[in-house]
Order: C-alpha cells, then sequence, then structure tokens
C-alpha cells in the first residue's frame, strides 16, 4: 500500500513541471556572446519537454 501511494505521489508530481518563460530565457542568456543562438536554442529545448520530447544536457565535469 505504502509503495503505490510513493509511486502516485511522484507520478502527480511530474505532471505539474513548469517550463520557463521568454523573459527568464533573455535574462538567461543575456551574458551569452551570440545571444540570438542561444534564445533559440533554449525556445527549443521547452518546444521539446513540452511535446514530451527528451533533450540533451551537456555535462561539464568538475575539476578538482
Amino acid at each position: 500500500m505504502k509503495r503505490i501511494f510513493t509511486y502516485l505521489f511522484f507520478l502527480s508530481y511530474s505532471f505539474n513541471a513548469f517550463s520557463i518563460t521568454n523573459s527568464e530565457i533573455n535574462k538567461i542568456c543575456q551574458k551569452e556572446v551570440k545571444k540570438s543562438l542561444c534564445v533559440k536554442r533554449l525556445k527549443i529545448n521547452r518546444y521539446k519537454l513540452i511535446k514530451g520530447n527528451p533533450i540533451e544536457i551537456p555535462v561539464i565535469p568538475y575539476k578538482k
């Protein structure tokens, strides 16, 4: 029974994901050299997430 409630909790939580707004995209890309490419990339990623398609997330290794 506990497992069912845990599953339902995480399932309902995943439906409440919010995408980033245009003003937030502009704020993120403000410091980029090529602002138009940054905005275009983030808008495409937002569209893919809304449609349920996977996106690529770059992973930068941390150097100690």
